[in-house]
Formats: C-alpha cells, sequence, structure tokens
C-alpha cells in the first residue's frame, strides 16, 4: 500500500512541477523551489536574483506512515545572494519542517513540505530585510538627532545659569586686563620715541632755571643806551 501512495504522490507532483522536478530513482527525488518573498525589496546596490533552494525527497519503504528522508541545497554555480543562504540556514529549515512532517504522518505530505519550506524561506528573508531597513532607520535618526542639536541651547537651570555667569566674568576679567596690558605698553611705545618733558622742579634741580634771562639782564637794553647817547 505504501508504494502504492508514493507512486499517485509522484504523479500528482509531476503536473504540480512540470519543470522542477527530477528523478533520480523510483523512490527519490528532487525539487527546485524558488523563493519569491512578497514585497521583497532588494537594497539599493544589490542586485540578485530570488534564490532557489533544491529540495531533494528520497521515500523509506513505509513512507507516508513514516517520515520521507529530506535534505536542502543549492543548485550549481548558484551566486551568493545577500538575504539567504541555503548552507546556512539548511538547519533551521528542516527543524522547521518537523512540525508539519507530525501532522501529515500517513498522508502525502511532498506539496505541503514544499509549501511550508517555502513560508519559512521567504520569512526568514523578510525577517532580514526589516533587520536591515530598521538599522538604516535607527541611524538616520541619530544622524536627524545629531544635526537637530545644532539648532537646539543647552537647556537654561540654575546650574548651567551660574556656570555661564561665571565665565562671562572671567572671560570680561581677562578682556580688561588685556587691554590695559596693550594700553601700557602703547604707552611705554610712546615714551621712547618721545622727548621727555622737564618740570620746573627738574629744570631748578638741574641749575637750568632762570639761564635765559641772565643771560639777557648782562646785556644792557638797547634803548638806555641810546638814551645815554642823547644826554651826552
Amino acid at each position: 500500500m505504501g508504494r502504492e501512495e508514493q507512486i499517485e504522490e509522484r504523479e500528482v507532483l509531476d503536473s504540480i512541477f512540470p519543470e522542477e522536478i527530477t528523478d533520480i530513482s523510483d523512490t527519490e527525488y528532487r525539487i527546485a523551489v524558488k523563493l519569491d518573498p512578497a514585497e521583497y525589496d532588494t537594497p539599493e546596490g544589490e542586485e540578485s536574483e530570488p534564490p532557489t533552494i533544491i529540495l531533494h525527497v528520497r521515500y523509506p519503504d513505509a513512507y507516508p506512515d513514516e517520515a520521507p528522508i529530506l535534505d536542502l541545497s543549492p543548485p550549481a554555480n548558484a551566486p551568493p545572494h545577500p538575504r539567504f543562504s541555503v548552507s546556512a540556514d539548511k538547519d533551521a529549515l528542516l527543524k522547521g519542517l518537523d512540525a508539519t512532517i507530525e501532522e501529515n504522518l500517513g498522508m502525502a505530505m511532498v506539496f505541503t513540505l514544499v509549501t511550508t519550506l517555502t513560508e519559512l524561506a521567504e520569512q526568514l528573508m523578510t525577517d532580514r530585510k526589516d533587520a536591515v531597513n530598521r538599522v538604516r532607520e535607527e541611524a538616520a535618526l541619530a544622524a536627524e538627532r545629531e544635526e537637530n542639536k545644532k539648532f537646539h541651547g543647552t537647556p537654561v537651570t540654575p546650574e548651567t545659569f551660574l556656570k555661564w555667569r561665571d565665565d562671562f566674568r572671567r572671560e570680561m576679567e581677562e578682556n580688561r586686563q588685556r587691554e590695559e596690558e596693550e594700553r601700557l605698553a602703547e604707552l611705554k611705545k610712546a615714551r621712547v620715541k618721545e622727548a621727555t618733558r622737564l618740570t620746573g622742579r627738574q629744570l631748578w634741580e638741574r641749575g637750568l632755571a632762570g639761564k635765559g634771562d641772565e643771560e639777557e639782564l648782562d646785556e644792557p637794553p638797547t634803548e638806555q643806551v641810546e638814551k645815554l647817547k642823547v644826554a651826552a
């Protein structure tokens, strides 16, 4: 009875997967399962075809009362896909079929297994796409927050105000001292360039006061000389 069910299932699968199924023996075959997850967007700069899984099926004598022997592999020379790898995801996918196998023991189940395998693999791809999108969104939000900081000042609190006041006063004092130093430096330069004017006391102490007047007194006034000449 088991063999009859196997032959009947194989004929049905031929009509469902006419181009995808390939016989290996009377009890063994493989089916090419092409993935095409809904709303799957290839990330910018990543051009790739949807991946394909090769499902290997071998019937034990007691199938379908006993689980089929399954294996997964990529097509020969298949290019790597950025969101899916048969070799890396194989164990998780096969384990994901266990529940479906248990539920369908005693019945032809390969078509159901193909459907479940497709859903599991496409969900993996969708989850990875969503994870990449989340990372990009978080990076964009972080960049936006940094940009917004340029337009928002530090919130004013008593502590921040006191710090600002102290910094402002320190800056003003530093400016005042710098300006004073510059003013004194300019005055010093001016004293070097210009002759120093002596005060009256300084002139007296140096014996210079009155010298001009004494020289004038030593010479008789011209008018008095003229009067003397007339009188004579």
